[in-house]
């Protein structure tokens, strides 16, 4: 488990006009090459290596924006935010998750109390957060990945059915008797909304923000298949179980994003609400061969253990991301990479470079 933290230790130089830039909420990688997601966009970016021009011991740049509108028929338009909060490379495919929850209008410190009053009460759904998919890497001619809509063995770029109110997901969800009540409710006021993705074989795993409920936070379990062109939901079993609930204890906190290490599961947590609160990652050890023997349709798992509490800023400084470095980057040493949504001027340099911390078992 890592057991230190290197401040600022990787730079990423974004450009003026990426797609990707300050509020990251996703990552991962394909050797040299970093791919993350912002929750204000509509679209992956992708880094590569550079070498180091400071003192930070790992640089990502020369940035290539894939828009998801070019990869697959959304199911908003091209320029509405997906709201990606998750990601995860499996089998060729950069996997993508958007937090299928509602927004809240928030108050302006410019607006009087009546506009602000309105604002409030004003409750909607960007129809790209109702995004789970999976989209082909494949290198280009000059060997870089790619995503691409149709790889040249037939993979393609595909998302889960559904339209603009709802996918195969939320209409499992609605009748829910855990989560079908806080559907209507946005994500930032403990409503429903999606953080983390991690991905075995057919079957993902969602982390959700929110809700907890009273104190468990959960995972849901589901398996996927391309059938016609799209995603499709499948049975986990033979009795037809399309939806496995994990609740996990996570001292009151909510998924912020998974990464599977070999048999283990390490879940970057943090307040489900708008909240200056702790941020922590927790390891659920042998979580795949749990999850591969369990025939619950709900579980709760309180052994987990704390490797290690991150910082956190008011308003500032938010962790979103976690993923594991390729061993090649990481001098064969176990590594995770670690980025901030809402970066304070301690991790800026100039208008469009972040810096994410390095974790690390020594």
């Amino acid at each position: 488990m890592p057991n230190t933290r290197q401040h600022n230790a990787v730079r990423l130089d974004f450009s003026s006009d990426s797609l990707v830039q300050t509020n990251l909420s996703g990552a991962a990688f394909t050797g040299d090459w970093l791919w993350v997601a912002g929750d204000e966009a509509c679209g992956i970016d992708r880094l590569r290596r550079l070498d180091v021009i400071g003192a930070e011991t790992l640089r990502f740049g020369e940035v290539r924006d894939f828009p998801l509108a070019d990869l697959l028929d959304l199911p908003g338009s091209r320029d509405e935010e997906a709201d990606l909060e998750g990601m995860a490379v499996a089998d060729g495919y950069l996997w993508v998750v958007g937090s299928h929850g509602l927004k809240r209008k928030n108050a302006k410190p410019e607006r009087d109390h009546a506009s602000n009053a309105k604002r409030l009460a004003k409750v909607a759904l960007d129809t790209n957060r109702l995004l789970l998919a999976c989209l082909p890497i494949e290198p280009d001619a000059d060997g870089q990945p790619c995503l691409v809509s149709k790889a040249s063995d037939g993979r393609r770029a595909v998302r889960l059915k559904g339209d603009a109110r709802a996918n195969e997901l939320t209409r499992l969800l609605a009748d829910d008797p855990h989560f079908g009540h806080y559907m209507g409710i946005p994500g930032k006021d403990n409503g429903f909304d999606i953080e983390g993705l991690a991905v075995s074989g057919k079957r993902l795993l969602l982390g959700l923000r929110g809700p907890v409920l009273r104190g468990w936070s959960a995972l849901l379990e589901i398996q996927v298949e391309v059938q016609g062109g799209q995603l499709r939901l499948v049975p986990l079993d033979d009795s037809g179980t399309l939806l496995r609930k994990h609740f996990l204890q996570l001292d009151g906190l909510g998924v912020r994003d998974l990464h599977f290490h070999g048999d283990d599961l390490y879940i970057l947590a943090g307040p489900t609400m708008v909240l200056n609160g702790d941020i922590r990652v927790f390891k659920w050890p042998s979580a795949r061969t749990v999850l591969a023997a369990n025939q619950e349709p709900a579980r709760f798992e309180s052994g987990l253990t704390e490797s290690v509490s991150l910082p956190h800023g008011r308003g500032v400084n938010r962790a979103e991301a976690i993923c594991e470095l390729p061993p090649a980057l990481a001098d064969g040493k176990l590594c995770w990479l670690v980025l901030y949504d809402a970066p304070g001027a301690d991790r800026r340099d100039g208008a469009h470079t972040v810096f994410g911390d390095l974790l690390r078992r020594t």
